[in-house]
């Protein structure tokens, strides 16, 4: 730990006088938290052109139903096939709802009736969602013809589903307590990633080169202040998410706090690895580039963990977002303790054990 304090010392003020990193570190990911925070990604209101080839009071009260959803919304009464399938084409709708004119006959006949929808795949949040409302709304009209006939209004077997965490639904609870690890993974990595390849650029690590300071006094001594601006940035993010977006934490807090110095830990020691690497600053954006995408495709935040294949399964397992982003969620969502998250802990106390000593590594190189 030779020459630690004189090196944190010297990184600290050197961190307080550069002003654009300070409003890097602070506004940035509070403007982005609060962009991606107002997003909902319960989908509503999708475009919706119809073709009714019945006009009858029975297709008439099936576009009322599908209205009703709130799921579909329709711009547009088609006036033939071809022309509702140019509005999807043309990106003006994202559903097309054909009824064929013998639906009023076969309704009131009691027969099967067949309804066309069409729908955009190309954006598969959209057609999943649209695809699921469409078949739901379709069974539910199934079912309850089905019963009148039989002359009863009960369901033979009924569920009655309870949720246990996030009763409403609300997008907030499910997107932000994820973003904060993902926010924490760009500014983290990005800031320590210029601590050397600053120190080469200025003509200054020559200068620590010749001190007495040993490598893991020099790379604790750079970590600790942009751990603490770290730290700082996630008290900001906290208290955004409680305060604008009420999303309520239900777990333990100093809990969750203590874990992200660990978390915090291991993305500067990665950043401080990808400067020891990088001869400028826009190399050390590219090095930290290769890191900042797949910890947000293959950490569990946008796709479930089980839908990734077994190869990128075992990638996932070695970034440090993919056990954050689940200690985040299970303290914030599910008040999850520690026994419960022991293992996500472990992984991320190993990575970031694993990470300080490649970062003291790669600089002795540097300096030898």
């Amino acid at each position: 730990m030779r020459g630690f304090v004189a090196v944190l010392k010297k990184e600290a003020k050197q961190m307080i006088r550069d002003k654009g990193t300070l409003r890097f570190a602070l506004l940035l990911p509070a403007f982005q938290l609060v962009l991606f925070g107002l997003i909902d990604t319960n989908v509503k209101h999708v475009r919706t052109v119809v073709l009714d080839l019945s006009r009858s009071e029975e297709s008439r009260t099936l576009v009322r139903d599908l209205t009703n959803t709130s799921f579909f919304d329709v711009i547009e009464y088609a006036p033939s096939r071809t022309a509702m399938r140019e509005r999807i084409v043309a990106g003006r709708a994202s559903v097309g709802v054909e009824i064929p004119p013998d639906y009023a006959r076969r309704r009131l006949n009691r027969q099967a009736a067949d309804v066309l929808v069409l729908i955009d795949g190309s954006d598969s949040s959209i057609s999943g969602q649209a695809l699921a409302a469409a078949n739901g709304l379709t069974l539910s009209e199934s079912l309850g013809e089905l019963l009148s006939r039989a002359g009863t209004r009960d369901l033979p077997v009924r569920a009655h589903p309870l949720f246990l965490f996030n009763p409403d639904s609300r997008s907030a609870n499910l997107l932000i307590p994820g973003l904060v690890a993902i926010l924490l993974t760009f500014s983290g990595t990005l800031l320590a990633a210029y601590a050397i390849v600053r120190e080469r650029e200025r003509g200054t690590l020559e200068q620590l080169m010749v001190t007495p300071a040993s490598p893991i006094g020099v790379i604790l001594g750079k970590l600790l202040p942009y751990l603490a601006l770290g730290f700082l940035q996630l008290i900001l993010i906290l208290l955004l998410m409680t305060l604008v977006f009420r999303v309520p934490i239900h777990g333990n807090l100093a809990l969750l706090l203590a874990l992200s110095v660990v978390y915090l830990f291991a993305l500067l020691s990665l950043g401080l690895l990808i400067s020891s690497r990088a001869s400028t600053q826009m190399e050390a954006t590219q090095f930290a580039q290769m890191f900042l995408l797949p910890s947000i495709m293959l950490s569990g935040y946008i796709f479930p963990l089980s839908s990734i294949p077994g190869p990128l399964r075992y990638v996932s397992s070695i970034l440090p977002a993919t056990h954050f982003i689940a200690i985040a969620r299970g303290i914030i969502i599910r008040g999850a303790n520690f026994t419960d998250l022991w293992r996500n802990v472990a992984a991320l106390v190993a990575i970031a054990v694993v990470l300080v000593a490649g970062s003291t590594r790669a600089f002795r190189k540097t300096i030898s």
